[in-house]
């Protein structure tokens, strides 16, 4: 993508536009005639509105050369959500016209933030995504120019799209083009083009290994082709090491605790977690962030069939913890718990784990934000900040020793979930920790906002790839602590 940066003086005019320009203008409530402010309050007098309304709405409308202008007043104590939100419907219009090029205008000479947000906005916004559609077309944009802000660097931002929408790509494409064989041959091949080392464990390994939690879920397709995928990007002068850890399950069937139709469309987006997980180590890549990261994916899916487990069973996860199976649609927990033990065995400073777990965490946050639970009280307080500060809103949760006292197994050491519901989020959380190093700080994220109708903040897509700018920041926030209290 080429984005430049004009000077003051090269802010488009009505006589050097070249038709059919699209431009995005952004002032503040003291500029009395921003640009092309005639056909502004043309339009505003014609609608009977006030300037002031473009804080809250923006306006579009056509220029005699045929030319797309679109104003919007920037204002004071809007968080970033809102400005994201706010930035993505007024350039809805714009960007519906698939531009081959975007002039952003900055007249308020100072909101910087605006219009690093309005780049954003508008490049993530701007990006291919599968569509099979026959006669589909292509996205266009291949320019923003970015007037009225001093010379500075997108790159940063340039990489959190490209991580972002790898995270879309991967978990919009349609199960059968998906497997877990197809998945592993894109992993590989994003590992040569990104110089990250690829380690698979796959079925016969994790069985010699002793990973039966995993196992247990991944016996019942055919092929037997899950594996745990482990991958490192580790940049020379790198001194930190934190853990990625991602849920990848490419369909649920449910298992034999078989889903009604309803629940069992969209499932091939079970995977999102491992797509976060990616999309993340990408930015962190691009951005060539001096922190090394270990990444593990739990790919795998959950299908019905004679091998497939089922309730009533005890199985042995890698850690030696026996686990009664409750219900087989609770897979997500079994395959993490295996991947978060090999995870903590690495003793990184810290695990971030990221799975669309729990309809339970959807019940309670609707699908507007994702929950976060932590067995380090800093690690949960720092992911609410960070997912504030980049507009992907999260809130944290209790996972408190007591809950874990409703997973107490008769025969056992533990149950996988309980059948009599409750706060199942939870539970989960409890679940997961058995397979976690107490000295390690880990943070487990359940993605209830991954798919919103209509996007959510910045992103326009129903799948939005939330989790990717939060990741990145989280990891550059870590980099910056020497330690984390309890």
């Amino acid at each position: 993508m080429n984005i430049k940066i004009g000077q003051n003086i090269k802010v488009p005019t009505e006589s050097n536009l070249s038709k059919n320009s699209h431009i995005f203008i952004l002032f503040n409530e003291k500029q009395k005639n921003p640009l092309f402010s005639k056909p502004l309050l043309a339009s505003l007098k014609r609608q009977g509105g006030k300037i002031v309304d473009l804080k809250k709405t923006a306006l579009a409308t056509e220029l005699e050369n045929g030319s797309l202008v679109t104003w919007l007043m920037v204002s004071d104590n809007k968080s970033t959500f809102q400005i994201q939100t706010l930035l993505r419907k007024s350039l809805d219009k714009i960007i519906s016209e698939n531009p081959k090029s975007i002039a952003i205008v900055n007249e308020s000479k100072k909101d910087e933030l605006w219009t690093k947000q309005a780049v954003y906005v508008a490049l993530i916004n701007s990006q291919d995504l599968p569509d099979l559609k026959s006669g589909a077309k292509r996205k266009n944009l291949k320019s923003i120019d970015v007037y009225g802000i001093s010379k500075t660097s997108f790159k940063d931002t340039e990489a959190l799209v490209a991580g972002n929408t790898l995270t879309r790509e991967l978990t919009i494409t349609p199960p059968n083009q998906l497997t877990p064989t197809i998945y592993r041959q894109k992993i590989k091949k994003l590992s040569k083009e990104n110089g990250w080392k690829v380690e698979e464990f796959n079925m016969p390994k994790l069985k010699k290994l002793g990973a039966g939690a995993f196992y247990a879920v991944a016996q019942g397709s055919d092929p037997q082709d899950a594996a745990i995928v482990h991958l490192t990007y580790a940049p020379r002068g790198a001194s930190e090491t934190i853990s990625l850890v991602g849920k990848g399950i490419c369909f649920d069937t449910g298992g034999h605790n078989l889903k009604p139709a309803k629940f069992m469309s969209g499932m091939h987006e079970d995977m999102n977690g491992s797509a976060v997980v990616l999309g993340i180590l990408k930015a962190i890549s691009d951005s060539k962030i001096k922190v090394k990261l270990d990444c593990w994916l739990a790919i795998s899916q959950n299908h019905i069939g004679p091998k497939a487990y089922k309730q009533d069973d005890v199985v042995k996860a890698l850690n030696g913890m026996t686990i009664e199976v409750i219900h087989t649609d609770a897979e997500g927990r079994m395959v993490l718990a295996d991947t978060l033990t090999m995870a903590s065995r690495k003793k990184p400073k810290a695990i971030m784990d990221f799975a669309t777990l729990t309809g339970c965490m959807h019940v309670a946050m609707g699908d507007r934000y994702s929950g976060v639970l932590s067995n380090n009280a800093a690690l949960g307080c720092m992911a609410v900040g960070a997912g504030s500060e980049v507009g992907e809103r999260v809130t944290a949760f209790p996972s408190d020793e007591d809950y874990e006292e409703d997973l107490k197994s008769q025969i056992a050491d533990i149950k996988q979930c309980t059948l009599e519901g409750g706060p199942d989020h939870i539970h989960a959380t409890r679940f997961l920790s058995r397979f976690v190093d107490n000295n390690v700080p880990w943070l487990h994220m359940d993605l209830s906002s991954s798919n919103r109708k209509g996007g959510l903040g910045a992103v326009s897509s129903a799948v939005n790839g939330f989790g990717v700018s939060f990741g990145v920041n989280m990891i550059e926030k870590l980099m910056k602590k020497n330690t984390l209290s309890k």
